[in-house]
C-alpha cells in the first residue's frame, strides 16, 4: 500500500469564486484512517481555509456527510484505503446549497421538521401522580428501526425526488413522523397525516429506495414512506365513508 492518497476536494468560496473547483491534497494513507481524518490532516497541516463539518467521529450526530465519489457517505465511517490507490473525489452533499467548500445550508430541513411533529402528542396527559407512560419491550420494537435517524441528510443528498422538487418534504421527515406514530404512547397520528397527504406529502416520493441504500442507520425511510401512503390512503376512505363522529 502506498504511503500516501490524493483527496480531491470541492472548494467554494463565494466571496472570491464563482463557482466551485478542484483542489488535490495528498493525505497519509494509513488502514485506520477515515475519510474524515483526511480531511482533518488537511485543514491541520496543508490548508487551513479548508471547511467542512464534523464533531462526534462516532457515527452518531451525523454532520460530517459528504458526497464520495459520487456516494452519500459519513465520513468519519468511510476509510481511505477502501478507496486506495486513489485519487478520492470529496464534495458537499447534493441537492442542498453550498455555503462553503464542503458545507451545506440544510435550513430547508429544519424548517420542515417541525410540520410533522416528530414529538409524542397526547389527548390526555396523565398526571405525575399517575405514574409512567409504561412499555414493553414489542412496543418498543414496533418504532425502534425508525427512531435511529441522526438526521445527517444523506437521504435527502440521494433522494432524486428531492433533487427536482425542494417542497417535497423528504424521507428523513417521513421516517420521524412514523417512529412517532408507531409510538404507543403518542395519540397524534390524525394531526401529521393531516400535512402528510398534502401535495408535497409522500404522495410526492415515487419509490426509488435511494435514501433507504444511502442511510447509514438502517432506518429505511422508503419503507416508512410507503406505509404512511397506506395509513393515509385508509384515513381518506374512512373520512369519505364515514361521517365525522362516527370515525
Amino acid at each position: 500500500m502506498p504511503d500516501t492518497i490524493r483527496l480531491r476536494v470541492s472548494r467554494y468560496r463565494p466571496e472570491t469564486d464563482p463557482t466551485p473547483h478542484w483542489q488535490d491534497y495528498d493525505v497519509p494513507l494509513r488502514r485506520d484512517w477515515t475519510i474524515l481524518d483526511g480531511l482533518n490532516h488537511i485543514k491541520n497541516q496543508l490548508d487551513t481555509t479548508l471547511s467542512f463539518r464534523w464533531s462526534c467521529r462516532m457515527g452518531i450526530c451525523g454532520s460530517c456527510g459528504m458526497t464520495v465519489d459520487g456516494e452519500p457517505l459519513l465520513t468519519c465511517g468511510t476509510f481511505l484505503s477502501d478507496y486506495a490507490p486513489g485519487p478520492i473525489r470529496v464534495e458537499p452533499l447534493n441537492n442542498f446549497p453550498v455555503i462553503r467548500d464542503l458545507v451545506v445550508d440544510i435550513t430547508d430541513f429544519i424548517t420542515k421538521l417541525p410540520r410533522v411533529k416528530p414529538w409524542i402528542i397526547r389527548d390526555d396527559e396523565l398526571s405525575l401522580d399517575d405514574g409512567e407512560y409504561l412499555q414493553t419491550p414489542e412496543q418498543l420494537d414496533a418504532y425502534k428501526q425508525f427512531s435511529m435517524c441522526i438526521n445527517c441528510m444523506l437521504c435527502y443528498s440521494a433522494c432524486p425526488v428531492y433533487g427536482l422538487d425542494p417542497c417535497f418534504i423528504g424521507p428523513a421527515a417521513v421516517a420521524l413522523a412514523e417512529r412517532y406514530d408507531l409510538d404507543s404512547r403518542d395519540q397524534g397520528t390524525k394531526e401529521r397525516i393531516e400535512f402528510l397527504v398534502e401535495p408535497d406529502g409522500v404522495y410526492g416520493c415515487t419509490l426509488v429506495g435511494e435514501c433507504t441504500r444511502a442511510c447509514p442507520k438502517q432506518v429505511d425511510p422508503a419503507a416508512a414512506i410507503q406505509r404512511y401512503k397506506i395509513k393515509a390512503a385508509k384515513a381518506s376512505v374512512l373520512a369519505f365513508l364515514l361521517p365525522r363522529g362516527a370515525r
